[in-house]
């Protein structure tokens, strides 16, 4: 039986490694997996997703205009897709989680989505949150604060190393930019 997946977690936590391993194990098998990607997150390339740790594959890409729904039934018609992974999942609008739920129930289709839980405010991000609600099963990939402590936050810095409280939810970037830490000293550090 299909089922939506969210597998969440704060920056630098290996998502996209796990994902990448995952999809690796249906190839493996015989099998073709379908990998998306947020369009604009192209800091491993256009439509490709990457690990930290240096392993990566190609993918399509979505943006905030693409119909999930309708692009999976497209591509199911001409390739049997034995499961959906999405990388940058918090990046999905609310209307594209529906839609992807819509493609487990109707088309028959296992999604997993990997992303974002909170942004760098403490804030969820749509599609998580609309994923938190949504979704069959839910699963935390687990990193850690410089304080041995389960990491559940994320700051972002900037390019002095100053912690920023303020600005746009999404800004792209990586280890330059974000640090996950545990709640409190992401409480100290944002001045809570």
């Amino acid at each position: 039986m299909a089922k939506l997946y969210f597998h969440y977690s704060t920056m630098n936590a290996g998502k996209s490694t796990v994902l990448l391993q995952a999809a690796h194990n249906y190839v493996e098998r015989g099998m073709t997996p379908y990998l998306l990607t947020a369009q604009f997150d192209n800091r491993a390339g256009d439509g490709r997703i990457a690990s930290r740790i240096g392993i990566g594959s190609d993918a399509d890409t979505f943006n905030a205009e693409t119909d999930l729904f309708a692009k999976l039934k497209g591509v199911l018609a001409t390739t049997p897709i034995a499961c959906v992974f999405i990388d940058e999942a918090q990046f999905l609008s609310r209307d594209q989680v529906w839609q992807l739920a819509d493609a487990v129930d109707d088309l028959g289709l296992p999604i997993m989505c990997y992303g974002l839980r909170v942004d760098f405010q403490g804030e969820l991000f749509p599609g998580s949150a609309t994923l938190l609600a949504l979704a069959d099963e839910m699963r935390e990939v687990r990193t850690i604060c410089h304080c041995g402590k389960k990491a559940t936050m994320v700051v972002r810095k900037d390019d002095d190393g100053r912690v920023l409280t303020g600005g746009d939810q999404v800004q792209i970037g990586g280890n330059e930019t974000y640090v996950s830490l545990c709640r409190r000293h992401w409480r100290e550090a944002v001045g809570r």
